[in-house]
């Protein structure tokens, strides 16, 4: 080994001294290190992406320009759908456009929609896909979670689709997704959207690899006061809040729960509030939040549906669950508003009433800072102005029905008719031009912002009684679907009975 080594730098070092270009050589390979250690550390700052920016996950199967293929292999789905409120996962091969992938733990997933489809005895469930649950080290190109999901109450299948292209435009960090047509053992089931679902893979891509913590809070009983969901400072103990800590996605330690109890704590006294908010995403996020009329949200009475990130103390708050957007909230409501001008006209300013917006400091606390609120009415014109009054939501609209536009027509499990769904994409499309009309007027003061002003002026809004709410997606349909369902269930059985 001496021997060969030395032989071999006797001669390299010969022809080393003998190449009249050595000195050229090594400027270049010193100037080509110097030019990769500065795009390492600066490549961000330049313009370039980081490689965790764009996973392999993020060019397959959330490519979305085309509609995907998804087949879940399954012994028994009909045993699958009868305990899906259970939510527990069993595991399953599935096969990705063409490549397959074994023991993947799949499950149902949702609240009040896993609840009520089981009550109407549909079998279309929203599903969650985990990669690394039955298998360790287990993913989709990098990608540990995602969820599929139904369009339930959604007929025009864009709601969320649209909202997270909103948010992305705010430049919001939020899940990316697409369309996939879903079989089941080979058996056509339907067209949903694949959702990446915010864990290890998401922080990764939106944070870099030396992300934060992230958690989802959420009560186990909506009849509690549920401070911690409503990000409400309690006291300094982190064990008082556990309805933020018991759904952490990564392990959170005493110091990491200590960070946003601080936060907290600096948040609930109005003042400073950078020193514990991204009070810049923070405000982007409110801005599309509040134009689709979400509330089953942090700014609705069930204060959940979103994603708390924390680092280095400082919080911001990411988006999720969009189903029940535009306005078509009324579930666990005992006096629903149904009224579209009601609706259409929500104020921008107070977008819930007195009583929750005190109880919701993250919205309330910010609002109360002139600067803050005098950047949030900017980004609220932004993105009036680029995304809703330059035609681009109407384009991405368009575009994305015309991609789904076959799949809905022959999906065997769909919640409506296809009639029903080119109905709902119209009628959001307008519900959009509606809403953003309003939210000008209210910007431009000639529509009150207020909830006390608009009652003080009932007909100072846009008139939206052209408009039925309920053609974005209502019980009736769950009602309708039933049969659809079950006879897309027994294509299924009787294919597992022939195979």
């Amino acid at each position: 080994m001496w021997f060969w080594f030395l032989t071999t730098e006797t001669i390299w070092g010969n022809a080393m001294v003998k190449h009249k270009y050595i000195d050229g050589f090594c400027i270049g390979a010193a100037a080509l290190a110097v030019l990769v250690t500065v795009l390492l550390m600066f490549g961000s700052q330049l313009g370039i992406p980081m490689a965790s920016a764009r996973p392999g996950y993020a060019v397959r199967l959330f490519d979305d320009s085309r509609v995907h293929t998804l087949d879940i292999q399954l012994d028994d789905w009909e045993t699958f759908t009868e305990n899906a409120g259970k939510e527990e996962y069993v595991s399953s091969t599935v096969e990705i456009d063409g490549e397959t992938f074994y023991q993947v733990g799949i499950r149902a997933k949702g609240n009040n929609s896993l609840r009520l489809t089981e009550e109407y005895g549909l079998s279309r469930y929203s599903l969650k896909l985990e990669f690394d649950h039955f298998l360790d080290g287990g993913s989709y190109h990098g990608l540990d979670k995602f969820s599929l999901d139904a369009s339930f109450q959604d007929n025009s299948y864009l709601k969320t689709y649209m909202v997270y292209d909103m948010m992305a435009f705010m430049e919001v960090p939020a899940p990316l997704c697409s369309y996939v047509w879903v079989t089941v053992n080979g058996t056509d089931w339907g067209l949903f959207l694949a959702v990446e679902e915010p864990e290890e893979a998401f922080a990764r891509r939106n944070f870099g690899k030396e992300y934060g913590k992230l958690y989802k809070p959420d009560y186990r009983w909506l009849s509690e006061e549920n401070a911690d969901v409503a990000l409400r400072y309690i006291d300094d103990n982190p064990d008082s809040y556990p309805n933020i800590f018991e759904n952490a996605k990564f392990g959170v330690s005493q110091a990491d729960k200590q960070r946003v109890v601080d936060a907290l704590k600096i948040l609930s006294q109005g003042e400073n509030l950078e020193e514990a908010i991204d009070v810049d995403e923070v405000l982007r996020y409110f801005v599309v939040q509040v134009f689709v009329m979400n509330w089953d949200s942090y700014l609705g009475r069930t204060g959940h549906n979103y994603f708390l990130y924390e680092e280095d103390g400082i919080l911001g708050i990411l988006p999720w669950d969009y189903n029940l957007a535009f306005g078509t909230y009324a579930l666990g409501m005992t006096d629903p508003i149904k009224d579209p001008n009601v609706l259409i006209n929500y104020p921008i300013n107070t977008p819930a009433e007195g009583e929750i917006m005190r109880q919701r400091p993250l919205y309330h606390n910010l609002m109360k800072n002139q600067a803050y609120f005098s950047q949030y009415h900017a980004y609220f014109d932004m993105f009036l102005s680029e995304y809703l009054e330059n035609g681009r939501f109407q384009v991405v609209l368009r575009q994305v029905q015309q991609l789904i536009s076959p799949y809905v027509q022959r999906d065997p499990t769909a919640f409506c008719s296809f009639d029903d769904h080119e109905l709902a994409v119209n009628t959001l499309e307008q519900v959009c031009m509606l809403r953003a009309q309003s939210a000008r007027g209210q910007l431009e003061g000639d529509i009150p912002a207020t909830i006390r002003a608009q009652l003080e002026q009932p007909d100072a809004g846009i008139d939206a009684s052209g408009i039925r709410l309920a053609d974005l997606g209502d019980f009736g349909d769950l009602e309708s679907s039933r049969e659809r369902q079950n006879a897309a269930l027994r294509e299924v059985m009787k294919a597992e009975q022939e195979d």
